[in-house]
């Protein structure tokens, strides 16, 4: 299916990608890698395309969230070191073994039986640095060395997440400090008693944004390698960062509604003069948050700015195009994307809609082809 035959697309600029990617290399420290991380499809950008390209240009570790996106980035040819960031049951090593996978360790108990499957497995040591949600505790010194101890039990890495990066306030950067001195210090335990963390990180796109090149091997992007913010708080550094999603959909007919009639489901939508609606192919079950047409949601029409109005459908929404002459059926409306002058950010959906973009681009559907550009 290409872009002249889809009702949907979703389109990946795979030079903006490029770009973003050396542009947030350039702003680590001196040896310190960018790890790409491409969990829930590249947040919706196509895990593939995406990891083919930044692999083509030299970026050879990968982050995932679970053993199926890992094997299928492997059945895909995919050979840098990929780390999956969630859970695996132990019951499922032989595949982690068979696809050369990395796991992570999500509590000690998790370490015990990954080791109890007697196959030489590498992994990564999660530390729980505050959060509360994966990872050994980072103070917990004797259960770090029973980990390393145990048989079969290959750590190349050990990293942590900090939970309130994202945030500027005066207790929130104390927190991320806090983080940050944790997971430095069980570091430091970490070679003071000849154990080898392996690779570091500690740095996801928020920590790259608000905190200074940190001595870590590895920083992991995620959001921010495709070319966005998770919403609109500010941030420490701005990076030259160029969105990679274009998302559109074609026009399917043009209707003529008389004054006081109504339109869509419930007949939400009722002209109060003569109005003409284009029917637009793209709905709530390709991903796009229902209630957008009610939180002032447009759509990019011959380069001009056009409401969408009604009730989203679950494949099909109401675009208001009075007094936009000369809209047909096959016209490509743009929902995330630049036509023109003109341009939808996806920061200004989900700020609409009362959540963040990581939520909107990795709930895009996957009957959304993805037709990828330079």
């Amino acid at each position: 299916m290409t872009r002249t035959t889809s009702r949907a697309w979703r389109e990946t600029n795979l030079s903006a990608l490029a770009h973003n990617a050396r542009t947030i290399q350039s702003a680590l420290a001196p040896g310190c890698r960018l790890m790409a991380v491409v969990k829930a499809d590249a947040y919706g950008h196509g895990a593939l395309p995406v990891a083919r390209r930044l692999e083509a240009m030299g970026i050879k570790d990968f982050a995932v969230a679970c053993l199926e996106e890992g094997i299928t980035l492997r059945r895909s040819g995919i050979r840098g070191t990929i780390l999956i960031l969630g859970y695996t049951p132990p019951e499922l090593a032989s595949q982690l073994h068979r696809w050369k996978l990395t796991q992570t360790v999500a509590d000690a108990a998790h370490g015990q039986a990954l080791a109890a499957c007697r196959l030489p497995l590498p992994v990564h040591l999660a530390l729980d640095t505050g959060m509360h949600r994966l990872g050994i505790p980072a103070e917990d010194h004797n259960a770090l060395r029973r980990l390393y101890e145990l048989p079969g039990m290959h750590v190349e890495g050990v990293f942590s997440h900090l939970c309130v990066s994202d945030s500027l306030s005066p207790e929130n950067t104390a927190f991320t400090r806090l983080q940050l001195e944790r997971f430095y210090e069980a570091l430091r335990w970490l070679k003071e008693h000849h154990l080898a963390p392996g690779e570091t990180h500690i740095q996801a796109s928020y920590g790259i944004w608000n905190l200074p090149p940190q001595p870590c091997s590895l920083a992991r992007a995620g959001i921010a390698l495709y070319g966005v913010c998770s919403d609109d708080s500010p941030i420490v550094r701005t990076l030259d960062l160029t969105p990679v999603l274009s998302l559109r959909a074609r026009v399917t007919c043009v209707r003529t509604l008389a004054p006081r009639e109504g339109a869509g489901y419930g007949l939400a939508f009722r002209a109060d003069q003569p109005r003409q609606l284009a029917v637009v192919a793209i709905g709530y079950a390709d991903g796009l948050p229902r209630s957008l047409p009610q939180q002032g949601g447009e759509v990019l029409l011959h380069r001009m700015r056009c409401p969408m109005v009604g009730r989203m459908c679950m494949d099909q929404l109401l675009v208001d195009v009075t007094g936009l002459p000369g809209v047909t059926p096959g016209d490509a409306a743009t929902l995330i994307g630049t036509d023109g002058q003109q341009q939808i950010h996806v920061e200004d959906i989900a700020q609409q809609c009362g959540t963040i973009t990581n939520e909107i681009l990795s709930r895009l559907g996957t009957r959304l082809p993805i037709i990828t550009t330079e």
